[in-house]
């Protein structure tokens, strides 16, 4: 049930690390990449959390690498729910990095939560987004996470 989001990218130069495989900040960077191109493909751009001064926080990333991903390669970065809480104030999404034969490069686990910027702590996001975000195929090791 849900939806797998998916991005294309191709590891530039600025990507890479002193190996000659991309370093590990760009799968950071490309995840949270694909989690915003996701909102945005849904009519949550960046400009919209913008005037309500609301948006997504990480508290956590755990990445696991498979095989690498050289200079120039096109991957793919998929998109799932890991895990939520009740109330929808907490995330886990998950991003999947699959080299062009399908098998997994690296696998990157957010867990996160909506900021309120004026008020400065965690709460429930509006109604739309919230039914964004549980419209995301959950992973097979979905969690439910505690509630505020």
């Amino acid at each position: 049930m849900g939806t797998v989001f998916e991005q294309t990218f191709r590891a530039g130069w600025g990507d890479m690390d002193f190996n000659g495989h991309m370093r590990n900040t760009a799968y950071l960077d490309a995840g949270a990449t694909t989690r915003m191109l996701y909102f945005d493909a849904h009519g949550f751009s960046m400009r919209e959390f913008e005037p309500v001064r609301f948006g997504p926080v990480i508290t956590r990333d755990d990445i696991r690498y498979f095989k690498e991903i050289r200079l120039l390669e096109s991957y793919t970065v998929t998109l799932e729910l890991a895990g939520a809480s009740e109330d929808g104030i907490r995330f886990r999404m998950r991003n999947t990095f699959l080299k062009d034969d399908g098998k997994p490069a690296a696998v990157l686990t957010s867990t996160g939560g909506w900021l309120s910027l004026e008020h400065r702590r965690l709460e429930a996001p509006p109604e739309p987004l919230r039914a964004l975000i549980e419209s995301l195929a959950r992973t097979e090791d979905f969690e439910h996470l505690p509630t505020k």
